[in-house]
């Protein structure tokens, strides 16, 4: 990340406005071999809701906190967005894609955290 900013609240709270569901925050900090300190998964319901939950989290990250992310990848097909803010990693899924790459079983030795869903 550019700087110490946990954006966190402004990634949960951009995902809830999309709709976005299962929530999972996986805490990297004392892992050794991660990339990254975070991870924030969600889910969209099809290809257009994965796109604008991705959008929605880079456009309220940067508004509220003027951060943009380092790198993200997967709009082409909109089954798997990631967003890279070097310390918390956005995956945006569909559902039979999450379940296919099951980054939480991958990092099943951290502390996870599941937000409840909002209808």
């Amino acid at each position: 990340m550019q700087d110490n900013t946990d954006i966190t609240p402004q990634i949960i709270e951009a995902i809830k406005d999309k709709k976005g569901k299962k929530i999972v925050v996986i805490d990297l900090s004392d892992i050794d071999s991660a990339s990254t300190g975070k991870l924030i998964i969600c889910q969209g319901n099809s290809t257009s809701q994965v796109s604008a939950i991705a959008d929605s989290v880079r456009e309220e990250v940067q508004k509220t906190t003027k951060i943009k992310p380092y790198n993200y990848e997967g709009y082409r097909n909109s089954q798997w967005i990631v967003i890279d803010y070097g310390n918390i990693m956005v995956h945006v899924f569909l559902p039979d894609y999450r379940n296919f790459y099951n980054l939480e079983a991958l990092w099943n030795d951290a502390p996870v955290e599941c937000l409840p869903d909002e209808d």
